[in-house]
């Protein structure tokens, strides 16, 4: 689900929109005036994936922040404890979440369909 920025879009929102502002060796002011958007706005573009365990409070935040759109389900199976444990968690995480079923289809399949082009 992003790594850390959905959890820490404050900090990383406010505190890259100073960039050039403090003491540093890189000319980042420059940098931050050539990009039309706040650099937060660029993470909005990426896609998230579930790979959490199962998570609740962690699907909830990146769904959150990128959307349902940009999110596709996923888990770190073969590298569980026990066959298909952290795919079963993250369903049931899914399936807790006051989510449609046709955002869980997205989630689940068309997001993944879409991005692959298949």
């Amino acid at each position: 689900m992003g790594a850390m920025i959905p959890y820490f879009t404050g900090r990383v929102g406010h505190g890259w929109d100073q960039l050039g502002t403090r003491t540093s060796d890189e000319d980042y002011f420059a940098l931050l005036e050539s990009m039309p958007r706040r650099p937060i706005d660029y993470f909005h573009n990426f896609y998230a994936d579930t790979a959490l365990f199962g998570a609740r409070a962690g699907m909830k935040c990146g769904l959150e922040f990128f959307g349902v759109d940009n999110v596709v389900f996923a888990s770190d199976m073969p590298f569980e404890p026990s066959p298909g444990l952290y795919a079963r968690e993250t369903i049931q995480g899914l399936e807790s979440m006051d989510l449609s079923p046709d955002e869980k289809d997205r989630v689940y399949r068309r997001n993944a369909e879409r991005l692959l082009k298949l």
